[in-house]
C-alpha cells in the first residue's frame, strides 16, 4: 500500500513533538524561540509558524504573548470537539452515531468494574454519596444533573488510578452530552431511576460485589439506551 508523503508542516510537528518527549517537557515548559527550532529543525518560520497552529489546535503548545511558547495543557478536549462535530454533521437526524457513544461509556465502566470494586472495596466514600443524594434529590424534582454526573463518574473511575482513564470517561461524557441537544434529542423525563442507580454503583463498590456493579451500570443505561432506541424506531 502506497503510503502519502508528509507535508512539511507535520514534519515539522513531528520535530517539535519528539523534542518535547526527548526533553521530557511537561505541560506548562517553555518551549525553545522561533529562532532555535529554525535552527534545530532545519526548518523555516513559516513552516515552524504553521506547525505551532497546528499544535495550538491539539493543545499540544499554546503561545503566552510576550512569554513565549509553552507545552500546552494536553487535554482531551480537541477531541471531544471533533467527535461531536463529526456526530452531528455525518449523522444529521440520526442517533446512530449517540447510541455508539453511550455503548462506549457503559464499556468502560464495565471494563474497569474489578479495579474499580478493588479500589473501592470496604472504603467510605461520602462525597460521592453526597452526589448520590443531591442527583436523587434533583430527579424527583424533575430536574437534570450534569454537573453531579459527570463528577460521579470521573471521581469514581479516578480511583483506579489511571489518569488516562478519567480523562477518557470525562471526554466521553462531553461528547454524549455534547451530541444529545445538537440532535434534538433529550433525556429520558423521568430520571429517577438514572439517579438511584448511581448509588447502587457506588453500594455494590464498597461492598466489593464486583457483579452486582455490573448489574448496577447496565441499569443506569438502561433507560437512556431504551429511549435512544425508541427514537431510532
Amino acid at each position: 500500500m502506497n503510503v502519502a508523503p508528509k507535508s512539511r508542516r507535520d514534519l515539522v510537528m513531528d520535530g517539535i513533538k519528539n523534542h518535547i518527549i526527548t526533553n521530557g517537557l511537561q505541560p506548562g515548559d517553555i518551549l525553545p524561540t522561533e529562532t532555535e527550532l529554525c535552527e534545530l529543525l532545519g526548518a523555516s518560520r513559516s513552516s515552524i509558524r504553521e506547525a505551532m497552529r497546528a499544535l495550538a489546535t491539539l493543545e499540544i503548545t499554546e503561545v503566552h504573548h510576550g512569554k513565549g511558547t509553552f507545552v500546552g495543557p494536553m487535554t482531551l478536549d480537541p477531541m471531544v470537539q471533533l467527535v461531536v462535530f463529526r456526530g452531528v454533521v455525518k449523522n444529521k437526524n440520526s442517533i446512530g452515531t449517540l447510541r455508539d457513544i453511550v455503548k462506549v461509556r457503559q464499556g468502560l465502566d464495565i471494563a474497569e468494574s474489578e479495579r474499580i470494586v478493588s479500589s473501592l472495596k470496604d472504603s467510605s466514600n461520602p462525597a460521592l454519596w453526597e452526589l448520590v443524594h443531591a442527583m436523587e434529590v434533583r430527579a424527583e424534582k424533575g430536574l437534570t444533573f450534569p454537573e453531579e454526573d459527570r463528577a460521579f463518574h470521573t471521581e469514581i473511575i479516578s480511583k483506579v488510578g489511571n489518569p488516562l482513564m478519567t480523562q477518557l470517561v470525562g471526554a466521553f461524557w462531553d461528547i454524549h452530552t455534547g451530541v444529545l441537544p445538537e440532535l434534538g434529542l433529550h433525556l429520558p423525563r423521568n430520571l429517577v431511576p438514572t439517579a438511584r442507580a448511581h448509588g447502587d454503583m457506588l453500594f455494590a463498590a464498597e461492598s466489593g460485589d464486583v457483579d452486582a456493579w455490573r448489574q448496577s451500570v447496565v441499569a443506569h443505561y438502561e433507560p437512556l439506551m431504551t429511549a435512544l432506541e425508541a427514537a431510532e424506531s
